[in-house]
């Protein structure tokens, strides 16, 4: 794993305001670096919670204190238009407390007084799907029907 240019996009990634890609940071390091080779960075392995714990235990060996926890937390990522497949599949969203179709990432982090580090992740695989698609319509129908009133 080349550690500078992973270390580059996650400062690239930051500081961004808006829409990132590989070729953005190529044009902000005045194509120093090659979008190319970002691009074949990120193709050449698939990374896994393993990979960032590698990354992140030294950091968290050095401040973990006794008040410190780990959060874990999920986040579904809507992705309407997208195809349904094990990743963009339906999920319920308590925050919304009705289901959407989107990409269900859960993600650990440790946090004491002094820092919030992501320490794991995991991404959401369905290998089945229920048919709730005409469920969720029909739900969405009802209120609206009711709000109409």
């Amino acid at each position: 794993m080349n550690k500078e240019l992973l270390e580059l996009y996650s400062d690239y990634l930051i500081s961004s305001f808006s829409y990132t890609n590989a070729t953005g940071l190529s044009q902000m390091l005045d194509n120093t670096i090659n979008h190319d080779k970002i691009t074949r960075f990120f193709s050449e392995q698939e990374y896994t919670s393993k990979d960032l714990w590698r990354l992140v235990k030294s950091t968290i060996r050095k401040i973990e204190s006794e008040d410190g926890i780990i959060s874990v937390d999920d986040t579904i990522c809507e992705k309407q238009y997208t195809d349904e497949n094990d990743i963009s599949a339906w999920h319920y969203d308590h925050s919304k407390s009705r289901s959407l179709k989107g990409v269900n990432i859960v993600s650990c982090i440790y946090t004491n007084d002094t820092a919030h580090i992501p320490v794991a992740f995991e991404i959401v695989k369905k290998t089945y799907s229920l048919p709730i698609k005409k469920q969720v319509k029909k739900k969405e129908k009802a209120q609206k029907q009711r709000m109409n009133i």
